[in-house]
């Protein structure tokens, strides 16, 4: 499994990351969270705002939540 977060470099692109790191750590799971900041990245995959959540390659999220359940929620179900 691979988890990143594409952002800008901005608080909160930082922020998402953090959360997501603490989710990660929170489910268990033996995953270290990519933080990224080339934006090319982020138009590859046809986007055009940050930050993004990426699981297994696909983004499941586009915008910021501090809502570490709702992370969290988002990552068990693009687990598999």
């Amino acid at each position: 499994m691979t988890i990143q977060v594409l952002g800008s470099g901005c608080p909160t692109c930082k922020e998402l990351f953090e959360i997501t790191t603490k989710a990660v750590d929170q489910l268990g799971l033996n995953v270290v969270v990519e933080y990224a900041t080339d934006i090319q990245k982020i138009i590859a995959l046809g986007l055009m705002q940050s930050p993004v959540l990426v699981v297994n390659g696909k983004p499941v999220m586009v915008g910021f939540t501090n809502n570490i359940e709702k992370i969290k929620e988002i990552i068990s179900r693009n687990a598999g």
